[in-house]
């Protein structure tokens, strides 16, 4: 956009193309690049004029508050009522829990948060509609300001969870069934157990490594949600942050953005390796 600048002389073209490495083979530019980002200089944004990535970081931090929560939600409320919903096979609370699973999970993530604001900001006036603080609401303490952070939190920690937990509600219980049909529980359950000390003591370990693996390959997903629920909730976390540079033709803060999504994807893969050997003895061995 700047070379179409019809104010723009060839002497300022070349220089643009010198700044940028234009005038280099594609083999130097990205070997450039690399040796840049190994540095941690990720470029400078066009929209901000600042380096990337210290504006890629901040935001960072309010999207792992917004998922760190939401994410400790989803996973220990869906895996519960999955094993509740095993526990009570056949009943009218395992046919509310897979019925409220799948239709939490069909539901846009943008329609729900768009939802809630009807309904808890304009309607009741519980929550506010957008943001992450209100302007020198929370100046008094530090609990007035935990409040204000608290109350802009719950309607996207609400809807990541309703529309999340849902998949792994639906993975526990079907694990959970699975397990119930292996020699090993017909043999505790010869010995007197019931299905709740069947669940505790042998079958709920085995049937969380594919919840455990799920919420590891989960989380790019979940990024890609949280995308839209930041936009809608105004949210200044990563995901709107790759909004606003999309719509900015902001091409080194995208850059910046996916590159430092992609590495926290890999790092909570990571994670996941290193606890599923206190999980499963197996793979230690």
């Amino acid at each position: 956009m700047l070379f179409r600048d019809p104010r723009m002389t060839p002497q300022d073209l070349a220089n643009l193309r010198a700044m940028f490495g234009l005038d280099q083979p594609l083999y130097v530019q990205f070997y450039l690049y690399l040796v840049n980002l190994f540095h941690g200089n990720l470029g400078v944004s066009f929209a901000y004029d600042q380096p990337v990535l210290p504006i890629v970081m901040q935001r960072l931090s309010n999207t792992v508050l917004l998922v760190g929560i939401a994410y400790v939600f989803f996973v220990l409320v869906g895996i519960f009522l999955g094993v509740v919903a095993a526990w009570k096979h056949g009943s009218k609370f395992d046919a509310f829990c897979v019925s409220f699973a799948l239709t939490t999970y069909s539901v846009p993530t943008f329609w729900l948060s768009m939802l809630f604001i009807l309904v808890f900001s304009v309607w009741l006036g519980v929550f506010p509609t957008s943001g992450m603080l209100t302007i020198g609401a929370g100046a008094e303490s530090f609990g007035a300001y935990l409040v204000d952070l608290l109350s802009h939190l719950a309607m996207p920690v609400i809807t990541l969870v309703l529309y999340y937990m849902g998949f792994y509600t639906i993975l526990a219980r079907s694990s959970l069934l699975e397990e119930f049909t292996q020699d090993y529980v017909l043999t505790a359950r010869a010995k007197g157990m019931s299905n709740w000390q069947v669940i505790r003591k042998h079958t709920l370990r085995n049937a969380m490594l594919p919840s455990l693996t799920l919420a590891a390959i989960n989380i790019g997903a979940v990024v890609g949600g949280v995308l839209q629920t930041e936009t809608v909730f105004s949210w200044p976390g990563i995901g709107s942050l790759t909004y606003d540079a999309l719509l900015l033709r902001d091409y080194p803060l995208l850059q910046g953005a996916f590159l430092i999504t992609a590495l926290s994807v890999l790092a909570a893969n990571f994670a996941v390796d290193i606890i599923y050997t206190w999980l499963d003895p197996r793979v230690r061995y």
